[in-house]
């Protein structure tokens, strides 16, 4: 029987990195100090510095990532936040975790990110009902920037805090810069299947304002700038030394594994070329990461089931949006669009395999199945 090639394998990035791994992880345990100590403050700096520019807070998830953003910010209750409902359910969990009012958007349905005129619009006219907008929470889906010139500008000219979602952009740029470094601030999730992931749940906000990332340092850990006395209300969101230890293993790694994803989706590209299914559209000016190679078609539960014969493995990201799963339908407002390019795109998106260590053997067992799909 062939085996199967799976869309997404963690394990393999654990063994592809697994004396560093290792290594690090008999560092972090040999410390005796295992919440907030040397490795976190060290992977902070370093993810910073990788960054280019600003402070890094480490924490639990990427979820919380956001939610601390915005709790540093004072959004909360009596506040709506504008975000898409074609992204993971975190994104939008995040805003109601701070008692804000989440606003879904649509998307441009080349690219399923934000549709920046939706934003101003919502921005320039606020829909009834809401409490004001303050913040908009922008997905740079699938390893690829949103169109943020505009999404910036909109923002500036309406006092709005632009923040982004990076959980899935690790290293992809926007007009030579990376993201994370555009907006008020931004959130990367380490979940293991992440371009940067750990072995268990991990994040961090990244912000150029000092005094906001000190807030949020504080707000992590019960709100304590003196240990055991909260100055202000705080959670406890902490990233553990033996995640952070393996994040700063693996860091070093991360610009040769975006480059091994962006020369595995050429090679789907070149497969692809002629056939009826068309490669992901590449916004111009940015660099994408791939962290899903994600393909679009009317046919795809037909597609699904020919590379499913063949041993290739997909994922569909996301069957259901956010705006019409069972906890969120009918209760959340949405924009003016309805999000109808959402709801058509969640019908049709197919993700392919896409990790570092696939072999040059399994790339080109997909992309003869790929080429199959034309006869």
């Amino acid at each position: 029987m062939t085996e199967t090639i799976p869309q997404a394998d963690p394990g393999a990035g654990y063994r592809a990195e697994k004396a560093e791994i290792d290594a690090a992880v008999a560092r972090a345990l040999a410390s005796g100090w295992y919440i907030l100590g040397q490795e976190v403050a060290a992977f902070e700096r370093e993810f910073a510095s990788w960054l280019g520019q600003g402070r890094a807070v480490a924490c639990a998830s990427g979820t919380d990532a956001l939610a601390l953003i915005l709790r540093g910010l004072g959004i909360g209750p009596g506040s709506t936040v504008a975000t898409v409902s074609h992204t993971a359910v975190a994104t939008v969990a995040a805003i109601e975790m701070v008692g804000a009012t989440p606003l879904l958007l649509d998307i441009e349905p080349d690219h399923y990110t934000m549709d920046p005129d939706e934003l101003a619009a919502v921005l320039e006219d606020p829909p009834p009902g809401l409490p004001p907008i303050r913040a908009a929470i922008v997905v740079h889906l699938y390893g690829q920037a949103c169109d943020l010139g505009p999404m910036l500008a909109a923002c500036e000219r309406n006092g709005v805090a632009l923040i982004e979602d990076c959980a899935q952009a690790h290293g992809a740029t926007w007009r030579g810069r990376r993201l994370g470094t555009l907006g008020r601030a931004a959130g990367f999730s380490f979940y293991p299947t992440k371009n940067l992931g750990a072995l268990g749940d991990g994040g961090a906000l990244v912000t150029e304002d000092w005094e906001l990332a000190e807030r949020i340092a504080a707000i992590r850990q019960y709100g304590w700038k003196e240990r055991y006395v909260s100055a202000m209300v705080g959670v406890n969101s902490r990233l553990d030394e033996l995640q952070a230890a393996i994040l700063r293993a693996r860091l070093p790694r991360l610009d040769a594994g975006n480059a091994r994803r962006r020369a595995i989706a050429a090679a789907y590209d070149a497969a692809l070329a002629g056939g009826p299914i068309a490669p992901p559209a590449r916004r111009e000016g940015c660099e994408h990461v791939f962290h899903q190679y994600v393909l679009r078609t009317p046919e795809r539960a037909t597609v699904q089931a020919r590379l499913r014969a063949q041993g290739i493995g997909t994922g569909i990201h996301y069957p259901v949006p956010v705006h019409l799963q069972p906890a969120y339908r009918g209760r959340v407002p949405l924009g003016p669009a309805g999000c109808a390019e959402t709801a058509r795109a969640a019908e049709e998106v197919l993700s392919l395999p896409m990790f570092p260590e696939l072999t040059d053997a399994q790339v080109e067992r997909v992309c003869a199945a790929l080429r199959g799909l034309a006869g």
